[in-house]
């Protein structure tokens, strides 16, 4: 029998989550907490081999919460439950090692399964919550390159080969003057100090390919 605590500031979705985890004879619900400090005296009282956690309590923190348990020896696992979690708040939870996040508005059947996942010792992230972890969004310098010019991303594969201002405008058919203004561009949009630091870049970028003389 798996004993667990439920976290959450609101009566309503405290009684919601008790009738649907109820209906499974294997968990026993040994307490309710509307705040940390409530939880954390029924932690003490009850031993539950699992919490329910709410992310956010109104004052208190969901994850504020778990690294004071944790702080204060409770070894209990965790799942939080949430309408909505920033990446920063993510990446703390999975840094802190909490066991799973289920979203409040998963179906009865999700929640249950995810409760049963955590109580096996394993970890429940819900899909929705692996998308936004593994999304990175693009730089600052990546946007930048987004929007170089045809003329410039020319420029730019040129200096990659090593080409001089004279070459490259040989190459191109514009002045060496044009030359300079297009290597002043780069320079400023992708925010790099010199024409080596662009000729590593378009290397990096794999705008040209490495040529050992």
């Amino acid at each position: 029998m798996v004993k667990m605590i439920i976290l959450d500031d609101h009566p309503l979705v405290r009684q919601g989550i008790r009738m649907i985890v109820s209906s499974e004879n294997k968990i026993n619900i040994v307490g309710e907490a509307s705040n940390a400090k409530e939880a954390l005296k029924l932690i003490v009282q009850t031993l539950p081999d699992l919490v329910l956690v709410d992310l956010n309590l109104g004052e208190d923190k969901g994850l504020d919460f778990i690294q004071d348990a944790r702080r204060l020896g409770h070894d209990c696992k965790y799942l939080i439950l949430t309408s909505s979690a920033t990446k920063s708040e993510l990446q703390l939870a999975q840094s802190m090692g909490v066991e799973g996040i289920c979203l409040k508005e998963a179906l009865p059947e999700d929640l249950l399964y995810a409760v049963d996942v955590v109580a096996r010792g394993r970890k429940y992230y819900d899909p929705v919550f692996m998308d936004s972890l593994m999304y990175t969004a693009p730089t600052t310098q990546e946007l930048a390159f987004a929007e170089l010019t045809p003329k410039e991303l020319e420029v730019l594969i040129a200096l990659g080969k090593g080409r001089s201002n004279k070459e490259i405008a040989s190459n191109l058919f514009i002045t060496e003057f044009t030359v300079k203004k297009h290597v002043s561009q780069i320079l400023s949009k992708l925010g790099l100090a010199d024409r080596t630091q662009a000729a590593l870049y378009a290397l990096s970028k794999g705008l040209v390919q490495f040529e050992l003389c």
